[in-house]
């Protein structure tokens, strides 16, 4: 019988599923509700010292509907990290282990770039009794202005100096959550793990614009007629998430073996599970699709990983984690192992090259090219 139970870097997780910081783990109440319902994990949503320097508005969200006009396919938020004071989230984190010893409580944490501030606010969750953190070094919206969030995710040099000071006080592990809005997240990936963080966590959530109201002409969400490019999410984003997992976890796989990825982005089944974990994820985690689906949908979930590990037959998730990057390479030796294969017949109405399209058969031609 196939069993989701894990441990990473330490800690004992009963399945892979994340509950990602966000909405979803606002307060002690939806956490705890969190953990009733079996989820693996719960990140809570971003602390930092000083709360009354964020201020949200509303309308905070917008969605991309599919063409049907019901399913949601994108969401866009312009939410701030956590509203409410250090010290009443020090109080639920430690009530939070009372009612929940065994489930696996980390907390997010961001701060300027400051030594001190990043030092205090380690040590005083640290002392609360949660079991890791995650460095927020991705929100890409509203904190960027105040040199935090993922003006330092694009920067591997303020990036390494910060998960040192992390590091110095830090006796728990650290999962540093990498941001999407960069040409090659290897970079700060490596500078991460390069500073000792036990693990990455990818990726948060890409800027965006989501569209332009036609009948007022203001782009949304709309805040008194204005708005501010935000981050989308939700199963839109899935496709370029599992292309930086694979990144990362190639990175990982090189030169830190012993490190772990926790993969996020567009998750609303097991089967978008599973190939996270085909990529080289440790663990799975999911914000949108609480939003969306609510907490139960952790059942659904592990049902649905379970059965993909009995029709492989795979008793563990260390069984096929991975498993994956080994069919991925370079457009030149896809080329070759084509080339290889010359003396098969060549197959009909495939285009070979360039000048075999035809403007009759455009669409013929372009289906048959796709698997």
């Amino acid at each position: 019988m196939p069993t989701l139970a894990c441990t990473v870097d330490g800690l004992k997780l009963p399945n892979p599923f994340v509950i990602a910081s966000g909405p979803p783990g606002t307060n002690l109440n939806v956490i705890s509700r969190a953990f009733r319902e079996g989820w693996g994990a719960v990140i809570a949503k971003t602390v930092s010292l000083d709360a009354s320097k964020v201020v949200n508005v509303t309308p905070r969200y917008a969605k991309l509907h599919a063409a049907d006009g019901r399913e949601v396919i994108g969401w866009e938020n312009i939410e701030l990290i956590s509203d409410r004071p250090l010290s009443i989230w020090i109080e639920e984190f430690k009530k939070c282990k009372d009612l929940h010893p065994e489930g696996i409580l980390i907390a997010s944490i961001m701060e300027e770039c400051n030594r001190d501030a990043w030092v205090e606010i380690v040590e005083r969750c640290q002392e609360s009794g949660v079991d890791g953190f995650e460095l927020n070094f991705s929100c890409p919206h509203g904190l960027p202005e105040r040199k935090m969030g993922a003006a330092m995710g694009q920067d591997p040099d303020i990036l390494t100096e910060v998960c040192q000071w992390v590091m110095s006080a830090a006796k728990i592990p650290v999962w540093a959550k990498m941001t999407p809005n960069i040409t090659h997240i290897e970079e700060p990936s490596r500078a991460a793990l390069a500073a000792g963080c036990q693990g990455i966590s990818a990726i948060n959530t890409i800027r965006s614009v989501m569209g332009v109201n036609l009948d007022t002409l203001r782009p949304e969400p709309t805040v008194e007629g204005y708005t501010t490019p935000g981050g989308y999410s939700s199963k839109a984003i899935r496709p370029i998430a599992l292309r930086m997992c694979l990144e990362i976890a190639t990175l990982i796989r090189a030169e830190f073996p012993d490190r772990s990825l926790s993969g996020i982005g567009g998750i609303e089944t097991g089967a978008d599970a599973a190939q996270f974990l085909l990529l080289g994820a440790n663990t799975v985690q999911v914000c949108t699709g609480v939003m969306k689906f609510g907490y139960e949908m952790v059942k659904a979930l592990r049902a649905d990983l379970l059965a993909f590990m009995e029709k492989h037959q795979f008793e563990t998730l260390a069984d096929f984690r991975g498993h994956s990057l080994d069919y991925f390479t370079t457009h030149a030796d896809l080329v070759h192992r084509q080339a290889e294969r010359k003396s098969a017949k060549k197959a009909t109405g495939i285009v070979q090259a360039d000048g075999e399209w035809s403007g009759d058969k455009f669409v013929e031609q372009s289906q048959s090219l796709s698997r």
